[in-house]
């Protein structure tokens, strides 16, 4: 059951009740370990989003009920850490803090939470979003080292490939579908160009806030501040011919390489969400509304399939075609799961992440969902397009996809 009518002239249509989007904004997405927040904390990251959307918007923050967080590999789910770095930013401690973790559909899995709340009047306005330092959390690489015997002697294959590596599910899906080395390759170099142009041109600054950070001297140790004000995943001499130098990251015989497959990053993304009316009783002018989000579940061991399974659930529960979708915000976790998808789905691929995708970009596990809507609303208004579709696969076997709509 959904709560709006279905159909492109429905859902195109204002109503008091609607949940609107004000602000969404991010930070630069950086290279863990090697990029500008190496020496950055998560918590300081998300402090600094939602101290950047507070002066922004200049909403009183007393008028924020929740703020809700995407995080997977901080400790203790981030929840006491974020707590902190919220009140830290100055809210009061009266707006409630929690975190949700739906893997690498995290961010966008809070704004959905924040959604489903203010639509059920359990609050008029609220914070969603996500941060990850993939530098600081990622040493078990995302699989659990403390584990029941019991799970790991499961006589259920799907349960033991639960803790499959990622790598290896794509290579599952390159083998099973028949992705080619060679379209991955040039997929991935087409990220980084489509990344690299949209950065020369300006494209992220909008939703980019720059953020300054400590920064140790990796030769000379020494600590300096340091002002980060762009992603730095980008390779701007990306190529497939040296795409196809790099060898198999994930198996010896296989075709899924560093360079073809998403960047462990480190970032943060927030976005302002409140009923229509709320909105327009506090002055605001909306920028995006959010219209329905649905999840499905596939094999784990092919985990990457996600999107072309949840992306055709989402559209009938709206009732839309492909064809009404202006862009595709399609993570791109590895090259083959993202060609797999397009292809089943029949993408066109002018549509999909035309600004770059996580191959380039970077994905920041938590913050992904967030950085993906920051990134879609002003290409909507540039390309003048009004639908966009947010998609990803999620570890374990699942998929989750958003519709958005530009106001």
């Amino acid at each position: 059951m959904v709560l709006f009518k279905r159909g492109l002239a429905n859902i195109l249509q204002k109503h008091p009740s609607d949940v609107v989007f004000v602000s969404v904004l991010r930070t630069p997405v950086t290279r863990a370990k090697k990029g500008g927040f190496k020496d950055a904390y998560p918590e300081e990251l998300l402090s600094h989003i939602l101290k950047a959307t507070l002066s922004k918007t200049k909403i009183d923050p007393s008028k924020i009920d929740d703020v809700t967080i995407g995080n997977v590999l901080s400790e203790l789910g981030g929840a006491k850490a974020g707590r902190m770095s919220q009140i830290h930013a100055g809210f009061p401690y009266t707006t409630a803090f929690s975190t949700v973790n739906r893997q690498c559909s995290s961010g966008l899995q809070a704004i959905t939470n924040v959604a489903a709340h203010i639509n059920t009047g359990m609050i008029g306005v609220g914070i969603g979003g996500g941060v990850e330092s993939m530098t600081r959390n990622y040493g078990s690489r995302a699989i659990p080292v403390d584990l029941s015997p019991e799970m790991k002697n499961s006589p259920n294959q799907d349960a033991l490939d639960c803790i499959m590596p990622m790598g290896i599910t794509s290579e599952n899906v390159t083998e099973r579908y028949n992705i080619s080395r060679e379209d991955q390759d040039r997929f991935a170099a087409a990220s980084h160009q489509k990344a690299s142009k949209a950065q020369k041109a300006g494209l992220f600054d909008a939703e980019i806030v720059p953020m300054e950070t400590r920064w140790i001297d990796p030769e000379t140790q020494e600590e300096s501040r340091k002002v980060i004000s762009a992603d730095d995943g980008i390779r701007h001499n990306a190529s497939y011919e040296n795409m196809a130098k790099l060898k198999p990251a994930f198996k010896y015989t296989g075709s899924s390489t560093a360079g073809n497959s998403s960047q462990v990053s480190d970032g943060a993304a927030a976005a302002l969400m409140m009923r229509r009316d709320i909105a327009e009783s506090l002055g605001f002018t909306p920028i995006g509304k959010f219209v329905v989000t649905a999840v499905a579940g596939v094999k784990p061991d092919e985990m990457g399939v996600g999107p072309a399974v949840v992306i055709p659930k989402v559209l009938e529960m709206a009732g839309l075609s492909v064809g009404d979708v202006g862009i595709w915000e399609l993570n791109e976790a590895f090259a083959s799961q993202s060609l797999y998808c397009m292809r089943v789905l029949g993408l066109p691929e002018e549509r999909v992440n035309p600004k770059g995708g996580a191959i380039a970009l970077g994905h920041p596990l938590g913050a992904t969902g967030a950085r993906q809507l920051a990134t879609l609303l002003p290409e909507l208004e540039r390309q003048g397009e009004k639908v966009g579709v947010i998609s990803m696969c999620i570890g374990t076997g699942s998929g989750l996809a958003s519709i958005i709509v530009r106001e």
